[in-house]
C-alpha cells in the first residue's frame, strides 16, 4: 500500500504555470526581471523537498495525537516546535512577507505555490504560517510606527505567530454582533473584555509569543460593525526594550474537538482585562481586520487545492499497484488505475486540481498587478470570493473522489484518505462560508457595478477563444467550442441576475450557484490556455500530451455545469 505520509510537489505544473501558461513569464513580469519562472521553479521546488521532508511526516501524528491543553497551556505533538523552527530559520516566513514589512516580497504567483505545498505537506501545520501571514499584511496596511517595531518585525521574523480574533459565541458571521469590549487606560493601552472561539492557533508552544488581532467595541462606539476597532493583543506582554514580561490577561478556556486539522489547536479565548493596542483608528476595526480577511480567504483556496492534490496522490498510487478483478479492454491482470471508472475518477480529479492551481496562480498574479496597474483592481477583487469559495467546494468533491478510487480502503484511516477528506471539509465554512463569498460577488462586485467585471472577465476568455481559433487541430477547436458556449451560458446567468434587481432575495437565493458557475468557467479557462500554450509550440513533451487529455476531460465533465447552473440562476428563488 502506498505510503501515506508521502508527497510529491506539483512542480513541473508550477513550471509551466509560471513560464508559459498564460503567455508569457509572469514572475519576471511581477518582479521587473528580478526573478524568472525558473527562479520561482527553483523556490518551489526547494520548498517542495522541505515540505515532503520536514512537514509531510508530522500530518499523521497532527491528526491521531492532536493539539492538548495541560494546565492552560496548549502542547502540540512531538516534531511540531521543532518543525517550526526549521520553517523560520529556511526564511520561508521572511520570503513571502512584503518587502514594506521588512521581507523578501516574494510575488504573489510564487506564494500561490508554496500555499498549496505548505498545505498539500501538512494542512494543520501550515495554517500557523497562514495566519501570521495574513496579520503582517494587516499590520503592514493599518499599523503605527510602534506597532510595527514592537510586533510586525517579530512576525516576519517569524519569532512570534499571529492569530485573528472576530468570533464569539453569539457573533459568527454576524461582526455586528461582537461584544468584546476595549477600555482604554492612562497609559494609553487598552484593556479587552471578553471572549472569542475558533481562534486558529490561539495557543501553542511552538513559538515563544504569540500576537492576536482582535476586535472589540471601545465605550460610546455605534451599535453594529462601525463600532469596531482592532486592537493587538500579546499572550505575553512585551516590556519596553524589547524583552518578554509577564503572562497576559489571556486564558485558553479551552480547545475544539473538530471533524479534521486536529493538529491545529482550535481555542477559546478569555480576555480579563487583557492589555492590548489600538491599530488604526478607533472605529476603523474592519477596514484593518478586511486585509488579514482578504489574505486569509484566498490562503483558503490554496489551502483546499494541496489537499485535493494529496488526496489525489493517495488515491492515484492506490490505484497503480491495486490488483483487483479483470480490467475490461486489458489483457491480463491489470491495476485498477485501467479500470474506465476509476480511470475517469483519476481525470476528474487531476483535471480540476489543474484548473484550481492554475487560477490560484492567475488571481494571486492579477492582484499584485491591480497594486501597480489600478485598471486590474475590479477584477483581481472579483476574484477572491471565487477562488475562495468554487476552490474549496470543488476541493472536497474532488477528496471525495479519492475515497472512491480506493474503495473500502478509503474509510479506512491507515491509508491517510480520510484525513483528508476530514481536513478539507472545513474549507467552504471558515473565512467565510460559500453564501458568505457568494453574497460578497454579487452584492458588491457585480450588481453595485452593473455586471461590467464580470463582463471584463467574459471578455478575457473571448480572447483566449479566438487564440485557440487560430491553431491547427481538433484539439484547440473542441476546447474553443466548449468555452464558447460555457460563456454564452455565463452572460445569459448574468443577464438573469441583474434582471433581480428589484427583488435581491431572487438574486441572492442563487448567488452560490453563481458563484460556482464563473469557477467553473474560469476553470475551463485555464485549461484553454493551457491548451493554446501548447499547441502554439512546434515540439510537444508527454507532459504536454497529458494537459491536452486533462483539458479535454474536463471540457467534457466539468464545464458542462455551466450550462445546468445557468438554468439554476435564472430560476430565482423557488417559492
Amino acid at each position: 500500500m502506498a505510503d501515506a505520509a508521502s508527497y510529491t510537489p506539483p512542480v513541473d505544473d508550477y513550471a509551466f504555470l509560471f513560464g508559459e501558461a498564460f503567455g508569457l513569464d509572469v514572475v519576471s513580469r511581477a518582479t521587473g526581471g528580478e526573478l524568472t519562472a525558473d527562479d520561482a521553479t527553483e523556490i518551489i521546488a526547494g520548498a517542495g523537498e522541505f515540505a515532503a521532508s520536514v512537514l509531510a511526516p508530522l500530518e499523521t501524528v497532527g491528526d491521531r495525537v492532536g493539539a492538548r491543553l495541560e494546565d492552560g497551556q496548549v502542547r502540540l505533538p512531538d516534531g511540531f516546535a521543532e518543525a517550526y523552527k526549521r520553517f523560520v530559520e529556511a526564511g520561508w516566513i521572511t520570503a513571502e512577507a512584503p518587502v514594506s514589512a521588512g521581507g523578501d516580497g516574494l510575488p504573489g504567483a510564487i506564494r500561490a505555490g508554496l500555499g498549496e505545498i505548505w498545505n498539500g505537506s501538512n494542512a494543520a501545520f501550515a495554517l500557523c504560517w497562514l495566519l501570521t501571514a495574513g496579520q503582517i499584511h494587516a499590520l503592514d496596511a493599518v499599523a503605527s510606527d510602534d506597532i510595527r517595531e514592537t510586533y510586525l518585525t517579530k512576525l516576519v521574523s517569524g519569532e512570534w505567530t499571529g492569530t485573528m480574533n472576530l468570533t464569539e459565541p453569539d457573533a459568527g458571521t454576524d461582526l455586528g454582533a461582537i461584544r468584546a469590549t476595549a477600555t482604554q487606560r492612562e497609559d494609553g493601552s487598552w484593556g479587552i473584555r471578553g471572549q472569542k472561539i475558533f481562534i486558529t492557533w490561539g495557543d501553542h508552544d511552538i513559538a515563544e509569543n504569540i500576537v492576536h488581532l482582535v476586535l472589540a467595541r471601545t465605550p460610546n462606539a455605534p451599535e453594529g460593525a462601525k463600532g469596531l476597532s482592532l486592537f493587538v493583543a500579546p499572550k505575553y506582554l512585551v516590556n519596553p526594550d524589547g524583552s518578554l514580561g509577564g503572562r497576559n490577561a489571556i486564558t485558553t478556556v479551552s480547545i475544539e474537538h473538530k471533524l479534521g486539522i486536529h493538529g491545529s489547536p482550535t481555542c477559546v479565548l478569555s480576555y480579563e482585562d487583557a492589555t492590548g493596542y489600538l491599530v488604526g483608528e478607533v472605529g476603523g476595526g474592519l477596514a484593518g481586520m478586511f486585509v488579514m480577511m482578504n489574505s486569509a480567504r484566498a490562503g483558503m483556496g490554496f489551502q483546499a487545492t494541496g489537499i485535493a492534490e494529496r488526496a489525489y496522490q493517495g488515491a492515484a498510487a492506490y490505484a497503480a499497484e491495486r490488483v483487483q478483478g479483470r480490467v475490461l479492454g486489458r489483457e491480463g491482470r491489470a491495476t485498477i488505475a485501467e479500470h474506465p471508472d476509476v480511470r475517469r475518477l483519476l481525470l476528474s480529479m487531476s483535471s480540476k486540481i489543474f484548473a484550481m492551481r492554475a487560477l490560484g496562480v492567475y488571481a494571486a498574479d492579477l492582484l499584485d498587478r491591480a497594486e501597480r496597474d489600478p485598471s486590474e483592481a475590479a477584477l483581481a477583487e472579483f476574484f477572491v470570493p471565487i477562488l475562495k469559495g468554487w476552490t474549496t467546494e470543488d476541493a472536497v468533491q474532488t477528496t471525495s473522489e479519492a475515497i472512491q478510487v480506493y474503495g473500502g480502503m478509503g474509510f479506512i484511516e491507515e491509508t491517510g484518505a480520510a484525513q483528508h477528506y476530514r481536513d478539507i471539509r472545513i474549507t467552504p465554512i471558515y473565512e467565510g462560508t460559500t453564501a458568505i463569498q457568494s453574497n460578497d460577488l454579487i452584492g458588491r462586485k457585480l450588481l453595485r457595478n452593473g455586471g461590467s467585471t464580470a463582463e471584463e472577465l467574459f471578455t478575457r476568455i473571448d480572447a483566449t477563444i479566438a487564440q485557440l481559433r487560430g491553431l491547427d487541430g481538433p484539439d484547440a477547436a473542441r476546447t474553443a467550442d466548449r468555452l464558447e458556449r460555457a460563456v454564452a451560458a455565463a452572460r445569459r446567468a448574468t443577464a438573469d441576475l441583474l434582471g433581480f434587481a428589484e427583488s435581491p432575495r431572487d438574486a441572492y437565493a442563487v448567488s452560490v450557484p453563481y458563484l460556482l458557475l464563473l469557477g467553473t468557467l474560469a476553470g475551463g479557462w485555464m485549461h484553454g490556455l493551457a491548451v493554446a500554450a501548447v499547441l502554439g509550440r512546434e515540439t510537444r513533451t508527454e507532459a504536454d500530451a497529458a494537459r491536452i487529455t486533462s483539458a479535454d476531460f474536463y471540457g467534457a465533465h466539468h464545464l458542462p455545469r455551466v450550462h445546468a447552473l445557468a438554468e439554476t440562476v435564472a430560476a430565482g428563488e423557488i417559492a
